[in-house]
């Protein structure tokens, strides 16, 4: 029996050892179509402690990740970040309010969470309000330098 392909190109995080604690985490936030797939853990043969977690396959909103306690030599920085398209201001205060707790704001809708990965949290229309007219683009692209959570009726009047 060959393994079924569900998703081509699978994000792969690396964590020291909070995997699993990362992925419950998320999935917490995301909810809906957001679970758990599957949990390996580490052989004799591996280089982690036997039995101890070394992948979490999980999705958020439908989208497969899979986690990985790989140990402390790699942490993350904000060279990749996960991009989250939220519909209207209040979903852009929840994201930021979960993502962000025991993390760290930073400018321009961009937040690390409590395990260092970076996020952006902005409002699905901000595409269109940096394309067409180049004034409208500029004062929105002004607009969203200055902010750090965005403002979405701050932007659509930029």
């Amino acid at each position: 029996m060959s393994a079924q392909i569900t998703q081509k190109i699978t994000t792969f995080l690396w964590f020291d050892d909070q995997a699993e604690e990362a992925a419950e985490h998320y999935v917490s936030i995301f909810g809906g179509d957001s679970r758990i797939v599957a949990v390996t853990h580490y052989a004799a043969s591996a280089p982690g402690e036997t039995g101890s977690v070394m992948t979490v396959e999980f999705e958020l909103a439908g989208q497969r990740f899979t986690a990985l306690n790989g140990g402390p030599q790699f942490t993350f920085t904000e060279a990749i970040s996960l991009s989250v398209g939220c519909a209207d201001q209040a979903e852009i205060d929840r994201f930021w309010t979960l993502l962000g707790e025991g993390g760290e704001e930073g400018p321009c809708g961009w937040l690390k969470d409590k395990y260092g990965l970076s996020w952006q949290v902005v409002p699905a229309q901000l595409p269109e309000l940096l394309t067409g007219d180049a004034d409208k683009a500029d004062r929105v692209m002004a607009a969203v330098m200055g902010m750090k959570k965005l403002d979405v009726d701050v932007l659509r009047d930029a």
